[in-house]
């Protein structure tokens, strides 16, 4: 029951458009709390569910697997995959925070230096304009570098050490959810509700 719980749940606000993911756990509190609505994908027509209408249904239609479901004493329910919140219709434009998975994110692990994928314990983030010359620890003067580039640097500018940026270093243009959004592990029973150029528009301030 536990794993079941911590499975992920896509959630729609009021205008079927996705702004998080969170657990079945927080799920089915909203659910009973009359907070959100089970969408259900029935061949191709979308359906709602209030949480007493999705026990019901669960009783008649159950999943193949065990796993889709959570038991109680005297039920069993099946996880929902999407729900629709009743009454939240913005959109999260929270700023994405400078940290360093962050950084390794938008960089894809790639060292802006050598153009090195490598493990992320084999890296490091510089300061494209060191701080003594007065460079500052924002989005766009801070890459991911390999430890040997990053040694080589130093406390120079890229072009005193003979290093050259393979791309300029900008502020992330998506949402911190998307590296969720994007897993390949539940992007096919989500895709009808994501499409890749919603989640990459530049946001409102």
């Amino acid at each position: 029951m536990e794993l079941a719980l911590d499975q992920p749940v896509l959630v729609l606000n009021r205008l079927w458009q996705a702004v998080n993911i969170i657990g079945a756990r927080r799920a089915f509190n909203l659910l009973a709390r009359g907070h959100a609505q089970v969408v259900y994908n029935d061949e191709d027509n979308f359906r709602t569910f209030s949480m007493l209408d999705w026990m019901d249904f669960s009783v008649h239609n159950p999943p193949m697997k065990d796993i889709e479901t959570v038991h109680t004493p005297t039920r069993t329910i099946r996880l929902p995959r999407v729900i629709l919140l009743t009454f939240f219709d913005k959109l999260p434009c929270k700023e994405l925070k400078l940290t360093r998975n962050n950084v390794f994110e938008r960089d894809k692990n790639t060292c802006q230096y050598c153009a090195r994928v490598m493990p992320r314990e084999q890296l490091n983030l510089d300061h494209v304009i060191p701080r003594h010359y007065g460079g500052k620890t924002t989005w766009e003067n801070i890459v991911c570098s390999c430890i040997r580039c990053n040694s080589h640097k130093a406390n120079r500018l890229p072009h005193e050490a003979h290093l050259r940026l393979i791309r300029k270093p900008v502020r992330p243009k998506w949402r911190p959810v998307i590296s969720l959004v994007l897993g390949n592990q539940h992007r096919e029973m989500w895709k009808d509700f994501l499409d890749l150029a919603y989640w990459n528009v530049e946001l409102d301030e």
